[in-house]
Order: C-alpha cells, then structure tokens, then sequence
C-alpha cells in the first residue's frame, strides 16, 4: 500500500492543517470550579490535544517570555496572594520551510505559593492556542480552575492616622468635614470610598450632620 505523502507547508498551512482536525473533537470542559461550579478547559488538555496534531502537521509552537509582573495582595482573612501578570509571544514556526507566524498573548494568575507564574504562563499559552486554532467547545465561560478568596487593598502610609482626624473633625458638623475632605490626599479618599471602609465613610457623614443638627439646636 502507497503511503500518503502530506505536501511541504507553510506555517499558515500548518496552522490551518491542525486546526482542521481538531475542529472535528474540539475541547471539552472537562474540568470544573470548585468555588464557582462551572466548567473550563485546563492546559494538560491543551497540551494532550496539540501535541499529536502539531507534531503530525510539522509546526513548532516557541514561547518566549517578555515581561512579568508580580503584586502581593492581601486576603480578608490575613493571607497574601501573589499576582502575577505576564506578557508572551509564541512563534508558530513550520519545519517544513522554517516560514514563522508570531502570536503575542497575556496571561494573569494568583497562588498563595510560588505557583502564580507558572499558572501565567499556561493562560497565555493556552489562550493563544485557542485563539490561533479556534478550537471548539462547549460554553461561554472559561476560566481557571480555582478562584482565590476575595483580596483586600492595602492601605496607603498614614491612612489609619488620617482617618482617626478625619472622625475627629467629624465632631464639628459638616463644614469642617467637608472642608478636610477637600485638603486630603486623593490616596486616602479613594481608599476610604472603594474599599470596606466605605461604611466607615457613610458612618462620618451621618455623624458629623448630627453634629451640625445639634448645634442648630443650641445656637
């Protein structure tokens, strides 16, 4: 029996050639969420679905890493996560002529450990996979298969000394509230009002036009 022989192709060809055949089974979300209870595709079904196709098909898949960041949020229950956002490109090379396509993802994750990166790292190949290829699958919501608890912002230097003034003056009615308000650094303003502090802030108001009923009252 004569053996078909598959044409050389350029990485366009390879891309489509692979693309082709995994449109015929997609990717199932055979995964679930365990906080959010919905379904997504994790990155060893990437790899296990790419990896006989791209070798078959003679495209190289080459990430490189271009920037990394990592910021360290707090939990409410005291914890730290580290956030770690990276930018990658991934050459689509064909061995067949050496003819290259360039993709460039983002990939976001937080852990508690030293896993952030790494889970990065996945997402932006991941997404880059199911962008280059257009795989298929079944619903709208794909995401990673933990969501870490609720972060807290921290808050800026001397915010807890500014707040204790600001309820201070609080005391004097709503003029003088008002009036340190406006002199207060934005920082500490945009803390108090998108954070939990926001009651606090509501609490303030409330006390200081007591304040200013009081001494309409005495005046």
């Amino acid at each position: 029996m004569t053996e078909t022989v598959t044409p050389p192709m350029n990485v366009y060809g390879c891309i489509a050639a692979v693309s082709a055949e995994i449109a015929q089974t997609g990717i199932a979300k055979g995964r679930k969420n365990i906080q959010q209870g919905y379904s997504f595709r994790g990155i060893d079904e990437v790899y296990n679905a790419l990896a006989p196709l791209v070798a078959k098909h003679k495209l190289v898949i080459l990430p490189r890493i271009l920037t990394r960041e990592c910021v360290e949020r707090q939990t409410q229950k005291g914890g730290t996560l580290f956030y770690v956002t990276v930018a990658a490109e991934f050459d689509f090379v064909s061995a067949h002529d050496g003819s290259k396509h360039t993709v460039r993802t983002f990939g976001e994750a937080m852990d508690s450990a030293d896993k952030a990166t790494n889970k990065a790292m996945s997402a932006a190949y991941k997404y880059a996979a199911f962008q280059t290829f257009c795989i298929p699958t079944e619903g709208d919501n794909d995401a990673d298969a933990h969501t870490p608890e609720a972060v807290v912002a921290s808050a800026p230097a001397g915010f807890d000394d500014w707040l204790d003034d600001l309820a201070a003056v609080a005391d004097d009615g709503v003029e003088a509230l008002k009036a340190a308000w406006d002199k207060s650094k934005l920082e500490y303003r945009k803390h108090l009002t998108t954070t939990n502090h926001n009651a606090t802030w509501e609490n303030l108001k409330k006390r200081a036009a007591l304040a200013t009923g009081k001494k309409a009252v005495h005046a």
